[in-house]
């Protein structure tokens, strides 16, 4: 697995002085774009074959959040391909091995030009060398989005929600839909199933439901046609 190591930030803290969701989400995808530029797969040669690795869903369970200046260490490793899919897990631990956080993905490589779905190559296949599956419970891929949601405030998508690949940067569609939930919601699950691109100027109409226990919401991040961007899934620890 490649690691890198870090240390929580006051930056990166909520109120609680612990790690924020979004945050661990940072450092999951920090830690796979750091692999993928120190084994020669990164932006620039991405950039040069014309392709793009785009994420198609996210399931991330949470143990513990660390707290402010505790030392962590983040790992990512690939485990399968599947035609043109890349199927990805992710851990982050204590110095001493606790498990705080660990994820599945599953991401989509596609040409940049004819936005269509493209196999991986030989460069890829030799560099993401696939490592045994991480001992979790996988979810689906598919979220389902109940029919009694709630409409959401509309808002637009602005320059600092994108990314480099010029749509709306996979985590900011998380802090988008925890802005739709009450606040204070102890969340020990994630799950996000990105249907298509938001770009510079799209509407983004959320609908938000919530689970007759309490302990789930669900928010469709929606154009203004109504078709969702990202479904996005919260839910408390078990």
């Amino acid at each position: 697995m490649y690691t890198f190591d870090g240390r929580v930030r006051y930056s990166e803290v909520g109120e609680d002085g612990c790690l924020s969701l979004q945050s661990l989400l940072d450092y999951f995808q920090d830690c796979s774009t750091f692999h993928s530029e120190d084994i020669g797969l990164g932006l620039s040669y991405m950039d040069k074959i014309r392709q793009v690795w785009l994420l198609s869903a996210w399931q991330i369970c949470i143990a513990r959040y660390p707290k402010y200046g505790e030392r962590i260490v983040v790992g990512t490793a690939p485990y399968e391909f599947r035609g043109f899919m890349g199927f990805r897990n992710f851990l982050m631990q204590t110095e001493e091995g606790e498990a705080l956080a660990w994820a599945n993905s599953i991401w989509t490589l596609m040409d940049r030009e004819k936005m269509r779905p493209v196999k991986p190559n030989e460069d890829m296949l030799a560099g993401y060398v696939p490592e045994e599956k991480y001992p979790m419970e996988y979810a689906p891929r598919k979220i389902a989005v109940p029919a009694d949601g709630q409409p959401m405030e509309t808002f637009t998508v602005k320059p600092h929600h994108l990314d480099t690949n010029h749509h709306v940067n996979n985590g900011q569609y998380v802090r988008m839909a925890m802005d739709c939930i009450p606040g204070g919601f102890k969340i020990g699950q994630l799950r996000v199933e990105y249907k298509s691109q938001a770009l510079l100027g799209d509407e983004i109409c959320p609908v938000m439901a919530a689970g007759a226990d309490g302990k789930l919401y669900t928010v469709s991040l929606n154009g203004a046609d109504g078709s969702p961007y990202c479904v996005v899934e919260f839910s408390s620890p078990a």
